[in-house]
């Protein structure tokens, strides 16, 4: 009983950090390319913006990691 609830902690942290990161990306790609079709100086910026909610799903695996190890 216990390991399946640990696998099922695990399990509900990707899955909400991922669909978090899709909307996050979603929200970010398309004001990106809005602002780089205005402003092609900005396509840096945007790039970093785009990939920085990636974070929220390393994050995830992080804790569902500690919550299978530990």
């Amino acid at each position: 009983m216990e390991a399946g609830l640990r696998f099922l902690a695990a399990a509900i942290a990707i899955g909400l950090c991922g669909l978090a990161t899709a909307l996050a990306q979603s929200q970010i790609g398309a004001a990106g390319a809005g602002a780089i079709a205005e402003k092609p100086e900005l396509t840096g910026r945007m790039l970093i913006l785009v990939a920085l909610p990636e974070t929220i799903v390393i994050l995830g695996f992080v804790i569902a990691l500690a919550v299978l190890v530990l």
